[in-house]
């Protein structure tokens, strides 16, 4: 079998519990107006038809600000902003809607393609838009009347979510009506903001230039917390584009209002959606939320939740036993889940070169159910990987099934690093468990 063929297939495997995870759950896409006109666009539509095919209910949002611009300048005709905020006059607002009807008919007629010898053949996807969105007018700001520039009042979830049950993509665009019947010109943000927040999505996913975020030394961020997220805005949101800062924005607000997921997501790189929901590493920036329960490094002051934690699974024999005065020396090691202040979950990283101990697992007996576990597990399979850790092992006596279901794999004493075998205890005659992370 050639290798690419293998590589396939080993993908396809692998994304089985992605997909799984994603049927049925609702998505709101963010799609800026520069995706409509980068030659990656239609691609994009290859994959958010694959994701309908999926049973994937989603919402797309797209913006129209190049599209604004183009139809402005034809015309001899510019416009004012205030706060990133284009300031709509009448004379624009005519423009306005032409631009935003083109933009949207061109994602229209690219979701209703359904060619032969085409990712969309057979698609026959349905999409649906209407008036989902209510709007209002920004006002004065600061002295600064906006004019047709307006804001989202409310959201139609009822009917918008009957078009979603139906089976249709609800496409919607930055244009809006309020109920006197004026027509008001939006930022597709907050119309995605809003409409996430309102019908409950699982995710917000939100199209930008380049992968995400990075940190000072320019590596991708991976993943942020929404306290991380905040700190990231405060710290660098000067120092980032607008278009970017306005979907790290757009991500925050959502997980705010209950968005559990929001990713950023290139719209230059070709599959880039497809590697961000269906492999583990991904290719964006994901901003989670933590305001119930949060997985973070250890602390000192978190030593006495550890130690209540485990010490009940030290007197069964399933942890080795550790003294305060050693947790308080290796606190540096542990991850820990924390709810409402109480600890729920720890686990310790032991580097040995090139490989590392996962240790002291434990998760509380109210808290076992709900895949908490195996968060943790890949909070510090992350943390590993951070530190180029290739391999974890791990010593279990009673919990072998469920590190199996995880991904590892028994192994042996001559497996472990020469300094862990010297200290191998044959009386507890633990098994050896080990995952690669290449």
């Amino acid at each position: 079998m050639p290798a690419n063929t293998q590589d396939y297939v080993k993908w396809f495997r692998h994304s089985t519990p992605y997909i799984n995870r994603h049927s049925d759950k609702t998505f709101v896409v963010m799609l800026p107006g520069e995706a409509i006109t980068h030659a990656n666009f239609h691609n994009i539509v290859h994959d958010i038809a694959l994701l309908c095919s999926l049973d994937v209910r989603l919402v797309l949002v797209h913006g129209a600000r190049p599209q604004i611009d183009d139809r402005l300048q034809v015309a001899d005709t510019f416009s004012h902003f205030h706060n990133h905020l284009r300031i709509t006059d009448s004379e624009s607002l005519r423009l306005v809607i032409q631009a935003i009807g083109e933009a949207r008919t061109i994602v229209e007629a690219a979701l209703s393609t359904s060619l032969p010898n085409s990712p969309m053949h057979d698609a026959d996807m349905q999409v649906i838009s209407g008036n989902f969105v209510v709007a209002m007018p920004y006002g004065v700001i600061d002295g600064v009347d906006l004019q047709h520039t307006g804001k989202v009042r409310k959201v139609n979830t009822r009917s918008l979510n009957a078009a979603l049950d139906s089976g249709a993509v609800v496409l919607l665009s930055p244009l809006a009506y309020s109920p006197t019947g004026e027509i008001f010109n939006l930022t597709f943000s907050d119309v995605a903001t809003h409409v996430a927040g309102a019908i409950k999505a699982d995710k917000l996913l939100a199209f930008v230039a380049g992968n995400g975020l990075s940190d000072s030394e320019g590596n991708l961020i991976r993943q942020l917390s929404l306290p991380e997220c905040k700190n990231y805005l405060t710290e660098f949101g000067n120092n980032i584009s607008f278009d970017l800062q306005q979907a790290v924005s757009a991500c925050y607000l959502s997980c705010l209002q209950g968005v559990q997921r929001a990713q950023l997501i290139s719209y230059e790189t070709d599959g880039a959606l497809l590697t961000e929901l269906f492999t583990r590493d991904g290719l964006g920036t994901m901003i989670y939320s933590g305001q119930y329960e949060q997985l973070r490094t250890a602390s000192i002051d978190d030593v006495a939740g550890i130690v209540e934690l485990i010490r009940p699974l030290e007197e069964q024999g399933i942890l080795v036993r550790r003294s305060r005065e050693i947790l308080e020396t290796e606190i540096n090691k542990f991850h820990v889940m924390d709810k409402d202040g109480s600890i729920i979950a720890c686990a310790a990283l032991y580097p040995y070169g090139d490989m590392a101990e996962l240790s002291c697992v434990a998760t509380h007996p109210d808290y076992r159910n709900g895949g908490r576990a195996a968060a943790l597990l890949q909070q510090m399979e992350n943390q590993a990987r951070k530190q180029h850790i290739k391999q974890l092992f791990l010593l279990t006596t009673q919990t072998a099934h469920w590190f199996i279901e995880q991904g590892f794999v028994q192994g042996k004493i001559e497996d472990l690093p020469i300094a862990k075998q010297e200290l191998y205890n044959y009386q507890r005659n633990s098994k050896i468990f080990i995952k690669s992370l290449e």
